[in-house]
């Protein structure tokens, strides 16, 4: 029995009960063997001898001598238990698969369909009649497109079986309308209606099992017409799924808050005002298919000019991506691999790049007015839109897929396109069966089904960004002296700018330089600039990241490794193309640090970028500096490695892997070991065999002390110093002084690399007052002569290079000003107040808007920083743990001690980590500090996709940071305030 594929215990018994035992029934049995479930097969070969009873002695002959038939019942038997059934209902029906069986034309299966509904009774007792007749259909179709499993029956094209598949719903639908209009109109003459097929019906290349996607169109006529016509269309659509499948009609306009019924004046209105670029795109497949067919014909004639020309519309480039994103995000992670739908190398990678292709050259070429996937393929091989072989080869994987999902559907006629678990290896090697995979010598059926779907996979996930790219690479080519035969320039900037490049002369420029010549690094660019001009098309400014990444190039044309990279780790090539075409800072960083693209690889512990010992990256940078007694060399070493820090931090962040608290920890470690490195070096150069004249150490004021520094912030700092033993005040202080002068001036040589600026006007006396003091100089100012100001400022103050023991020391002394016995006085807070006040009035810059400026702004860092601190000036006194840099720390602190409600701490915590993200993507995005945000456009969206928001909208980001900061405001004006 094994032999036979009949592993069922009783097989044996059924066989008997059959009579199929003898010599005779030796070739019976081989075919019945070759089903996909032969057990399956005999199952129902026993039930269909039951329901035949004194008939079956005709089908056993008849199985014996007819070999077609033989091959058309066990296979369709061993593929669809839901086919299976319908045969043991009507088991008379097998007859339709004996003998020489063809197809009959769309107007023969109109004309049975209709003969069918115009006996019927009508209303409901149409149906069985029709569920019969519309089964048997598909049982024909089906035995004809399986049998060439069992027996070498021809295999039916893919585009036949979703031709006849379609012709059938057209038959069904009329049959269907037919049936509804005498239902609803009796013997009056029902008004003109007419059923637009949309989606694979119209393609005419339709699933065994799938919604049939219509419109309904009613002709200019009056209101009492219309509402008629759109109780015909609701009838026809509930026979429809009684009958034969269901019919969606969600693809009219507004979707299924619109009407079911419009007439073609409506229509036609709708689509010149309001219609989005999915709805042209879903009307690409529109087609006549059942009632009225001059009105049909009409509708198509009205609206098929506005669908090629909607590519020139002013949102269709944003909404294409948010199409193509929307799709991929729909998708459940845990069956990706499994979709043959939905996944990553789908059918629905294969139909979106076609028909955006059809949609951006379809105005000017009507060879591409064609709705079928596989005709549409074919006609972009034909004009030079894409390679023909790549034509081929996409059409060859798209017909495979849709054999699987043709066999999935079959089974139990349910729509899916599912494939079984990976470890349900009966289910997948019955679909082995199904889909005609043959042993190959190395592997069974199913070893053969699981290579071919990784193949096909991989091959359409390549096509895919093939079919956009290839044809423009081949365009600007070496070997051609203009551009490729059906390729031409303005295509090629028609296709460039639909896929997102705003300066497609410039792009093909870039195109042309990084292909160019013969040699090998424009080979390899050549096989990889498909698929990365794929992903930088995805990025909020493709044109700057096709640059970005030529100027890379350019910089690492010696370097084999990078093209290697790129070509063999597709992480870090999609991480790269998602870099360069979002952010203006990081670009810059990785010419001169390269060695960080490495680092976009994914590591045994999760991304290289950040499995990095931070405080150990510190102390690399301040020993390399140490190296060189040079202080110009010392200095010039720790700008590197602060460059590639920068430029793996950057790029964490941008990609999404660093938090922003953790963002502001590591920058302000890096500006930490910077300090300290030049102080180091200016040090040892100004100090003879006798020793340094004095102690120096820096303190971190602002960001740099709260362990909260943005891109864009300057180190805000204070110097003092302690004479040695022995040394007069004023030699120390003017030794001091210069090497602090000497740290700021180095660090602040002006240099490819983003500023180094170190600020000291938070000192006493700001910038007319001494760089450095001594540390009772600096503890007699401010006993005697602080302002609030200052007392405010010390509040983050904390000591961070240089001498750590007198930083220390300076920290205990300050304690005593910033959280005085007993809290700072009513006049102090009230002072306080008034400052901010000033600064609300004065600071802001001309021309900012003060709801989106993310330091000054309402609801700003400023705001939550200012209340923060007099929450600390108030209460630190008796609360310890608000004796802290932090602002996000003081704010837990807060929160924990109950001096707010902790409502309004989660506002407050929730708008200072919006700003500062804000104001971080804002530096990512435009390369310089900005605290800005733009105006709606490409810089807003890119700012959201630095930002962390999902799908790059910048309206929703600003919407979602106006309204952050709005709430924070209201608790800054009711805490702060008083």
């Amino acid at each position: 029995m094994g032999r036979l594929g009949l592993v069922h215990k009783n097989a044996q018994a059924d066989l008997d009960r059959l009579g199929w035992n003898t010599d005779a029934h030796v070739e019976l049995l081989w075919s019945l063997s070759r089903a996909p479930d032969a057990d399956t097969a005999l199952l129902a070969v026993l039930r269909l001898r039951e329901a035949l009873d004194a008939g079956w002695g005709e089908l056993d002959k008849a199985l014996l001598t007819d070999r077609s038939l033989r091959g058309r019942l066990f296979a369709v038997l061993g593929s669809s238990l839901a086919l299976g059934d319908h045969l043991i209902a009507h088991p008379d029906s097998w007859r339709l698969l004996a003998g020489a069986v063809a197809l009959p034309r769309r107007d023969e299966l109109i004309a049975m369909f209709d003969a069918e509904a115009a006996d019927s009774a009508g209303g409901a007792a149409a149906m069985p009649g029709l569920r019969t007749l519309y089964r048997d259909r598909l049982l024909v179709l089906a035995a004809l497109d399986v049998a060439s499993t069992v027996e070498n029956e021809p295999v039916l094209p893919f585009t036949v079986v979703g031709e006849h598949l379609s012709d059938l719903a057209d038959a069904a639908l009329g049959a269907a309308l037919q049936v509804a209009s005498r239902a609803v109109c009796g013997d009056t003459e029902p008004p003109q209606l007419a059923v637009i097929a949309m989606g694979k019906c119209g393609a005419q290349e339709l699933n065994y099992v799938s919604d049939v996607d219509v419109i309904f169109v009613a002709d200019d006529g009056a209101h009492s017409s219309l509402a008629t016509a759109t109780r015909i269309a609701g009838e026809m659509m509930r026979l429809s799924a009684d009958a034969f499948f269901e019919v969606d009609a969600a693809l009219r306009p507004e979707g299924k808050q619109g009407q079911l019924v419009r007439t073609l004046e409506s229509h036609v209105a709708y689509y010149e005002r309001w219609a989005k670029t999915w709805e042209f795109q879903a009307l690409m497949k529109a087609r006549p298919a059942a009632g009225g067919a001059e009105l049909g014909e009409r509708y198509i004639d009205a609206l098929m000019p506005m669908v090629w020309t909607a590519c020139e519309r002013e949102d269709f480039v944003p909404e294409v991506q948010a199409m193509r994103r929307r799709v991929e995000e729909l998708l459940p992670a845990e069956v990706r691999s499994r979709e043959l739908k939905l996944g990553t190398g789908g059918l629905r990678d294969v139909e979106f790049a076609v028909q955006l292709l059809q949609l951006v050259h379809g105005r000017n070429d009507e060879s591409l007015h064609v709705a079928s996937t596989v005709n549409a393929l074919a006609a972009l091989g034909d004009g030079g839109y894409i390679g023909r072989d790549d034509a081929a080869n996409m059409t060859a994987s798209y017909e495979f897929l849709r054999l699987l999902e043709h066999r999935l559907q079959l089974q139990r006629l349910k729509r899916t396109h599912l494939l079984p678990e990976a470890d349900d290896v009966e289910a997948m090697r019955w679909l082995a069966r199904a889909a005609h995979m043959r042993p190959d010598g190395r592997h069974d059926s199913l070893g053969v089904l699981r290579e071919e779907l990784k193949r096909q996979s991989h091959r359409v996930s390549r096509l895919h960004a093939k079919l956009f790219y290839q044809p423009l690479l081949e365009s600007v080519g070496p070997d051609q002296l203009g551009l490729a035969a059906g390729m031409n320039a303005q295509a090629a900037e028609r296709q460039l700018a639909a896929l997102g490049y705003e300066g497609p002369q410039s792009a093909l420029t870039h195109l042309r330089a990084l292909t160019g010549g013969s040699s090998r690094r424009g080979r390899v660019q050549q096989v990889l600039l498909p698929t990365l001009l794929d992903w930088l098309s995805d990025t909020p400014d493709p044109d700057a990241g096709l640059l970005n990444y030529r100027r890379l190039s350019d910089e690492m044309a010696d370097q084999r490794w990078f093209l290697g990279t790129l070509r063999d780790e597709g992480a870090v090539a999609k991480r790269l193309m998602h870099v360069l075409g979002t952010s203006a800072y990081i670009p810059d960083l990785l010419m001169r640090a390269p060695e960080v693209i490495q680092l976009y690889a994914d590591g045994p512990n999760g991304p290289k970028l950040c499995d990095v010992d931070t405080e150990g990256a510190a102390r690399s940078l301040v020993a390399s500096a140490a190296r060189h007694s040079d202080p110009l060399r010392a200095i010039a070493a720790a700008r590197s490695l602060r460059r590639r820090e920068l430029a793996r931090i950057a790029s964490a962040d941008l990609l999404g892997m660093l938090d922003v608290t953790e963002v502001c920890r590591q920058l302000t470690s890096v500006w930490v070991a910077v300090l300290q490195a030049a102080l180091d070096a200016v040090t040892r150069a100004n100090t003879s065999e006798g020793g340094a004249p004095a102690r120096l150490a820096v303190i971190g004021m602002g960001r740099l002390g709260g362990g909260e520094l943005g891109y864009g912030s300057d180190a805000d700092v204070l110097f003092v110093c302690q004479p040695a033993d022995g040394v007069e005040e004023s030699v120390a202080v003017r030794w001091a002084t210069t090497v602090a002068e000497q740290v700021r001036s180095r660090l602040g040589t002006p240099s490819a690399d983003p500023p180094l600026e170190v600020d000291a006007d938070l000192r006493p006396e700001g910038r007319s007052g001494p760089l450095v003091r001594t540390l009772a100089s600096y503890e007699a100012y401010y006993s005697q002569w602080a302002q609030p100001w200052e007392i405010q400022a010390l509040l983050r103050a904390h000591r961070v290079a240089g001498d750590l023991s007198l930083g220390e020391r300076f920290l205990l002394m300050v304690d005593k000003i910033r959280y005085p016995a007993g809290g700072v006085s009513a006049e102090t807070v009230q002072e306080i107040r008034r400052i901010k006040a000033r600064v609300d009035a004065e600071r802001l810059p001309r021309g900012a808007d003060p709801n989106t400026h993310t330091k000054l702004g309402r609801g700003g860092l400023a705001d939550i920083e200012w209340t923060v601190q007099l929450l600390q000036l108030r209460f630190a006194h008796r609360i310890k743990a608000l004796h802290n840099t932090s602002t996000l720390e003081s704010l837990n602190a807060i929160g924990a001690a109950e001096l707010i409600a902790e409502g309004d701490v989660e506002l407050l915590r929730d708008a200072w980590l919006t700003a500062t993200k804000a104001r971080n993507a804002l530096v990512l995005v435009r390369g310089k500090p900005t605290d800005q945000l733009p105006g709606p456009g490409r810089l807003l969206n890119a700012v959201a996709v630095a930002a962390g928001w999902p799908e790059g909208d910048g309206g929703e980001f600003l919407d979602n940071y106006l309204r952050v900061t709005r709430r924070a405001k209201a608790v800054v004006r009711k805490v702060f305030g008083g």
